[in-house]
């Protein structure tokens, strides 16, 4: 059974200018990270499956992330996370922007998990079995210890 998205008032937004952009980022582009976020985020509450790809079936990790860009940026991204960290650019923890991919060791292997920053150290992902797609502080321990880097894909 596919959980009920959360109420909009219990999903985290972030900041109408994400913070991190500059005024040069063209207009076009900060659309499209809106949109990506926003999308990233209605689909919070929705059930973690293994090798999911939809809302209607549910999501893994990579799923999501696959979903959220096909539909928004109509990019087809690889369909696991490890793939997934060899495309765009390599951003550094300081240089996230809200739209970029994070990635983590959470299967004692580099780059097992993926998630959709959202600014201010959080990001948006499908955890695992049994649990929902929802928003975590990349500070907590458990991610802060497993970060393995980002990659900003191109929009």
């Amino acid at each position: 059974m596919i959980a009920a998205p959360a109420r909009a008032s219990d999903i985290p937004v972030p900041p109408v200018e994400p913070a991190g952009f500059t005024s040069t980022a063209s207009s076009a582009y900060l659309s499209d990270v809106r949109d990506i976020i926003f999308y990233a985020l209605s689909m919070v509450g929705i059930n973690y499956r293994w090798g999911g790809n939809s809302p209607q079936t549910g999501f893994d990790c990579s799923g999501l992330v696959s979903h959220v860009f096909r539909h928004i940026a109509g990019l087809i991204l690889p369909r696991d996370s490890y793939a997934m960290a060899r495309l765009g650019s390599p951003v550094t923890l300081d240089d996230l922007k809200p739209g970029d991919l994070v990635f983590f060791n959470t299967m004692r292997r580099p780059f097992s998990h993926v998630g959709i920053y959202l600014g201010e150290r959080r990001f948006v992902h499908a955890p695992s079995a049994g649990k929902a797609v929802h928003v975590v502080e990349m500070t907590d321990p458990y991610w802060s210890a497993r970060y393995n880097g980002a990659r900003r894909i191109d929009l």
